[in-house]
């Protein structure tokens, strides 16, 4: 699987060799559900510099955003953007709040200083015990394509399968027989040292694999997918249009 951040279209980030971890983190921007991705490498003075994206749903426009997180009570800024680059470039937006005890929430400032809308974001994602679904779906972009299928009921998985191919080489990625394992706020599957997940955006499950490279050739991977309420697929990493 390719990293994270390689996946959601964000730049390679060189810091300083200090603590780093990637966040994932579900919620709303003013009335519209979210998914915020963010990079956080630790300082010396035990703040964060973060650099990431949030997604907002179901439209899946992309925003941009880098900035720091002050040690201890958490103050956050963020600068936001349209592109992945925002050095030298003016800003859209800003996000401006707390982020501690895994939640981050705040207000949402225009570039000219006005209050747009109220945001929340929780590293702590719904739990799926109630979810029931029956999905067969196809998802592709350009050299890369996936298939997945899985069955589940009130939270128990009962089949599930996933597939991938690269072109021009062919190589695949063949994901079958694994069984469930409990997790909080999510469902998990696990396969030798493979580990998939799905959590509930509100509008999309989104499916993520981890550690799968044993199920795959030397050039293929398993991306990210979401799915709708219908039971459709696309590339998380795929541009809205």
């Amino acid at each position: 699987m390719r990293p994270l951040l390689l996946l959601l279209g964000l730049p390679c980030l060189a810091f300083a060799q200090q603590p780093a971890e990637t966040l994932e983190l579900v919620g709303q921007v003013g009335s519209r559900n979210a998914l915020l991705v963010m990079h956080a490498t630790q300082r010396e003075d035990g703040g964060w510099q973060l650099a990431g994206e949030y997604l907002l749903l179901p439209t899946l426009v992309r925003r941009y955003v880098e900035g720091e997180r002050s040690p201890e009570i958490g103050v956050t800024t963020l600068r936001e953007g349209p592109t992945p680059i925002l050095f030298g470039r003016p800003p859209t937006g800003e996000l401006r709040g707390t982020w501690r005890g895994g939640a981050f929430k705040g207000m949402r400032y225009g570039p000219g200083g006005q209050e747009r809308e109220r945001f929340e974001f929780s590293e702590e994602f719904p739990a799926m015990d109630g979810y029931s679904a029956e999905v067969r779906c196809e998802a592709g972009e350009g050299r890369y394509s996936s298939a997945l299928s899985f069955a589940v009921d009130s939270g128990v998985v009962k089949s599930f399968e996933w597939r991938s191919r690269v072109k021009p080489g062919g190589h695949v990625c063949a994901l079958a027989n694994a069984r469930q394992q409990v997790v909080k706020g999510g469902l998990a599957l696990v396969a030798g040292n493979c580990r998939v997940t799905l959590r509930d955006l509100g509008d999309y499950v989104k499916a993520a694999a981890d550690n799968c490279a044993e199920a795959c050739g030397s050039q293929a991977y398993l991306e990210p997918l979401l799915i709708d309420r219908r039971g459709n697929c696309r590339l998380l990493r795929a541009e809205a249009k």
